[in-house]
């Protein structure tokens, strides 16, 4: 199992984002949670196996179709064992 935090920024709010990640994700079968950040970008933390975690990090890097992404910053981190995926709300 492995851990990844990505952030994308870019027109990556209000079009569908985090639901469409939270789909990808289950559909994946991996754990974590996405949220929207405050300067409008997106925070992503995937855990589950290498492979599913890398397509998810790809998938990021093009977002659902009315996203455009301009930049992706992705961090490995230990894994933390989390269960289901979830869209987390915003703390502003």
């Amino acid at each position: 199992m492995i851990r990844k935090r990505v952030v994308v920024s870019g027109v990556v709010q209000g079009v569908f984002f985090r639901d469409s990640c939270r789909r990808e994700a289950a559909a994946a079968g991996l754990a974590g949670w996405v949220r929207n950040l405050p300067d409008g970008r997106v925070e992503a933390v995937f855990e589950g196996g290498p492979d599913a975690v890398e397509r998810l990090v790809a998938w990021c890097g093009r977002g659902p179709s009315r996203a455009v992404v301009e930049q992706r910053h992705v961090v490995e981190e230990p894994p933390e064992g989390l269960d289901g995926f979830e869209v987390r709300g915003t703390d502003w």
